[in-house]
């Protein structure tokens, strides 16, 4: 419960963020290539952090990371709000990707504590959260729009709520496994040494599953209006059903993963999402693409959350493998759109997103080679202790 809520309320503050870049660009005048410049620094934060989080999760655990970074997060992105000019945006926007990154890692490190501690798989539930976190963003700033405020206020306000929440549920936040090797020699060249192969395979299945939900996110829109006609009313409308879609399979996914195991359901979920993005790109109207994009959420969105949580199963300390698996699949988030923009000068935006299929199949693909059986359980007695020692 208390994981998803930061996952929401993450989702939130990112959501928050894009509207935020959207008023710097009216207020000072900013070029597209400028807008992309302040995304790109905010993505190359992020995974800097990411990268780097290996050796700080050994040292420091989840925990302590969580309760100093999630605010941090809510600071930074008030820092971007009220950011009278590009070069001070751009700072910014850096440093919001910094702390982002670095809460990323460490609320999966803190889901996998969690799933041990119970036992059973719990991610898919908490990474509805940032479905949930998603759709109230939206929500809110359509509410803000109808109210008359402007950006920064609205932004401000966002930023003010989420602040004293990231420091309220941080007393409930459970505590990393306890490692006798990290206090000594052998402990502190862990974050150094290569993690174990399937983690790097996870990596992989990561990044094609983040970079079909970048791509989706960030030119469905123009896919649907472009090239398939749809009014603007219309075409908007299919990443909130494609979130609508994700949500759904989040909430149900950790039920149907404890029945048919992770690696027939990520197996499964690749396959599903290269044929019904297969509808949406052969679709003949719009209409039918938008209804597509629903069964696409559905169908993709297992896949990140159960590469984190297998991650995290992989080590004895699940920090380092997840920040490992979170770069990995950041780097699909952060370069998806950037191939299908080039891909579409090249030949055709239709075409360009083709690679969306390529890496559904290539999802089912590298799942195939995982381990038949990853188990999140841990014997009953550390549950207890650990949920005991929650503070």
């Amino acid at each position: 419960m208390i994981s998803s809520l930061v996952t929401r309320d993450q989702a939130s503050i990112v959501m928050a963020r894009s509207e935020t870049i959207s008023h710097i660009a009216v207020l000072v005048g900013l070029s597209e290539a400028s807008v992309g410049g302040i995304l790109l620094v905010w993505g190359l934060g992020a995974l800097i952090t990411m990268q780097s989080m290996r050796g700080v999760m050994t040292r420091l655990g989840s925990r302590s990371i969580l309760r100093v970074a999630a605010p941090l997060t809510a600071t930074t992105l008030a820092l971007l709000a009220v950011a009278p000019s590009f070069p001070l945006a751009l700072a910014a926007s850096g440093l919001f990707g910094l702390t982002f990154g670095a809460v990323d890692v460490a609320m999966n490190a803190q889901g996998s504590v969690v799933e041990r501690a119970y036992g059973r798989p719990l991610m898919n539930g908490m990474h509805a959260g940032w479905c949930v976190g998603a759709i109230s963003a939206g929500l809110l700033g359509t509410a803000a729009i109808a109210a008359g405020l402007s950006i920064t206020v609205h932004l401000t306000l966002v930023a003010l709520l989420a602040l004293p929440v990231s420091v309220l549920v941080s007393r409930s936040y459970l505590p990393d496994p306890v490692r006798v090797s990290r206090r000594s020699a052998e402990g502190r060249s862990t974050a150094r040494r290569r993690m174990p192969p399937v983690v790097y395979l996870l990596g992989v299945i990561a990044f094609c599953a983040f970079m079909v939900e970048g791509t989706i996110a960030d030119w469905n829109g123009l896919y649907l209006r472009n090239v398939l006609g749809a009014p603007e009313a219309l075409a908007a409308l299919g990443y909130p059903i494609f979130e609508a879609g994700m949500l759904a399979g989040r909430l149900t996914g950790d039920r149907v993963r404890a029945r048919f195991g992770a690696r027939g359901m990520m197996v499964a979920s690749g396959l599903a999402t290269a044929a019904t993005f297969t509808v949406v790109l052969t679709a003949p109207t719009a209409p039918i693409a938008v209804s597509a994009m629903l069964f696409v959420g559905v169908a993709v969105a297992t896949v990140s959350p159960m590469a984190m949580s297998l991650a995290g199963g992989a080590t004895g300390d699940p920090g380092p493998a997840i920040a490992q698996t979170g770069a990995m699949g950041y780097a699909g988030l952060l370069l998806g759109p950037v191939i299908i923009g080039f891909l579409s000068d090249l030949v055709t935006l239709r075409v360009g997103l083709g690679i969306a299929v390529v890496l559904g199949v290539l999802i089912a693909v590298v799942a195939w080679f995982l381990p038949r059986s990853r188990t999140v359980a841990v014997p009953l007695d550390t549950a207890r202790r650990e949920l005991s020692m929650a503070a």
